[in-house]
């Protein structure tokens, strides 16, 4: 039995606008096209996972409980205009933070490190084969490389246009 196909996105710069380091209801800006592009893909039996470093956390910028919040708010928003988000996994670590539990050299999840990809693909029973992630950064494009499944770079504009052109339609 195969897997489901999966595409990861990237939350800010890519489904959200990046505002630097949002984490309340005012910074929250989906990106032109966001909410198309996860219906679309939605439709075509992707099941749409985002991974997203989250270094504000451990700079002490907010609380992993208001990026959890947001990180909700971000799958709420999407789901009212029916653009199903099926998993959220977040990175808080970084190894230059200032709160000591999130403080660390080089967590395996924090990109250009696969872990989120990886745990997602355990988690949901996904099919890298048949999976892509759509990222602004390089380190989001190492990260699926390094997890084994393509990475295309998103430099803003439309959402839902660049995944048509990725798709091919």
């Amino acid at each position: 039995m195969t897997g489901v196909p999966a595409v990861f996105l990237d939350r800010d710069g890519v489904l959200i606008e990046d505002t630097g380091y949002p984490h309340l209801e005012e910074h929250l800006r989906l990106v032109p096209g966001a909410d198309a592009a996860v219906r679309r893909l939605n439709a075509l039996g992707f099941l749409c996972v985002i991974v997203t470093n989250q270094s504000g956390v451990a700079r002490g910028l907010f609380t992993e409980a208001q990026m959890k919040a947001f990180n909700a708010l971000i799958v709420r928003k999407l789901a009212a205009k029916g653009a199903i988000i099926g998993a959220v996994y977040a990175c808080p670590y970084h190894s230059e933070g200032r709160v000591e539990a999130y403080i660390h050299p080089d967590h395996p999840d924090r990109k250009p490190n696969p872990g989120m990809i990886l745990r997602a693909i355990q988690d949901h029973q996904i099919d890298p084969a048949r999976s892509f992630l759509i990222g602004d950064q390089p380190s989001d494009l190492e990260a699926a490389r390094r997890a084994g499944v393509p990475g295309f770079r998103f430099d803003g504009g439309d959402l839902d246009d660049f995944v048509k052109e990725l798709l091919g339609h």
